[in-house]
């Protein structure tokens, strides 16, 4: 029996010294094995060979067995590690690995967009207010399309009223915060992009500190008081905002970028209607495709905004009629006397 493990470990490290793979070094010393049994399964007994292997055949089944069972344990920590271990992704900032270019050939061969666009959308860091009917398809696009960084705010949860439009969730997460619902759908859209989920309620002080971090804001919120708010922030900041509304059947979209000339959000909307002349979704109700197209109007604009492409909604507003499928676009201007971004508020 010493003989063969004097073999065994030869075999080793001879094919070692070689640089032999370690499956064909394996490969050798099972072939050896599979010998030595056969031996002592087809010889008598009492013959040379097999007094000189260790005189039975039970003991290389055991070890055989033994081995076996280590081998299978060793490949099934080694598929649980492989499985368990973070799927590895290009950083934002990073050069573009083959399986991105791949995914962002049809940006890259657009005049208007191209390598250096795509390096911008992968450099950009865009934040999405409200996970709801506009952010859903407004995120998804985003992350489709390679915006390196999205931030997404939002402290409510996923109800099954939410499902008819709402298509970032899912019937199976009815109860789980909306921004980590949205996360594992946008995970699923795209591996190559940092998210940032923010499950909390939108105040003043937060806005501030969060819209510092970020190069452009989707607002998709529902309520006035929060845009007004939203719109006083960016202003601040110097930050560009889309913004985007939606009713029954209409909505509207626009960028707002006093900074770069355009009016603000209040420039264009300086009263706030009075309470119950504009009713919610919930109220009213709202057709359930049409936040998708002004959601993923708003992604599009990020995008133009970010890479430069085109000519952005910037002074002007995009109105949708759905229900008579009519879209107009009017001028919008600053007003001197805005109390935001006004010359003499």
């Amino acid at each position: 029996m010493i003989l063969v493990l004097a073999m065994a470990a030869a075999l080793w490290g001879v094919g070692a010294l070689m640089k032999a793979p370690v499956r064909l070094r394996s490969g050798m010393i099972l072939l050896l094995w599979l010998g030595v049994v056969g031996l002592h399964l087809v010889l008598p007994e009492g013959h040379p060979l097999r007094a000189a292997t260790g005189g039975e055949a039970r003991g290389w089944l055991a070890l055989g067995v033994v081995a076996g069972i280590v081998v299978a344990y060793q490949s099934v920590v080694s598929r649980l590690r492989l499985r368990a271990a973070p799927q590895e992704v290009a950083a934002p900032s990073g050069a573009f690995r083959p399986a991105e270019l791949d995914r962002y050939a049809r940006h890259i061969i657009l005049r208007e967009i191209g390598g250096p666009g795509q390096r911008k959308l992968k450099d950009s860091k865009v934040l999405v207010i409200g996970a709801g009917g506009l952010g859903s398809p407004a995120l998804m696009y985003l992350a489709g399309a390679g915006v390196g960084t999205i931030g997404f705010v939002d402290d409510d949860m996923v109800d099954g009223s939410n499902l008819q439009r709402q298509i970032i969730h899912a019937d199976q997460r009815i109860g789980m915060p909306k921004v980590f619902s949205a996360e594992i759908t946008l995970r699923s859209i795209n591996p190559f992009i940092e998210l940032r989920p923010y499950k909390r309620r939108l105040d003043e002080e937060t806005a501030r500190a969060l819209f510092a971090d970020y190069d452009l804001i989707l607002d998709g919120t529902d309520n006035f008081n929060t845009r007004y708010m939203v719109n006083r922030v960016a202003v601040a900041a110097g930050k560009p905002l889309i913004s985007g509304a939606i009713t029954q059947w209409e909505g509207q979209v626009s960028l707002f970028h006093p900074a770069q000339g355009t009016p603000c959000y209040e420039c264009v909307f300086p009263t706030r209607p009075a309470p119950g002349m504009v009713p919610s979704c919930a109220e009213a109700g709202v057709a359930a495709p049409l936040p998708g197209v002004i959601g993923s109007i708003m992604a599009m604009e990020a995008v133009k905004v970010i890479t430069g492409a085109g000519e952005p909604l910037a002074g002007r507003l995009m109105i949708h009629d759905a229900l008579f499928a009519e879209t107009r676009v009017i001028s919008v201007k600053r007003r001197a006397d805005c109390p935001v971004c006004g010359t003499s508020p």
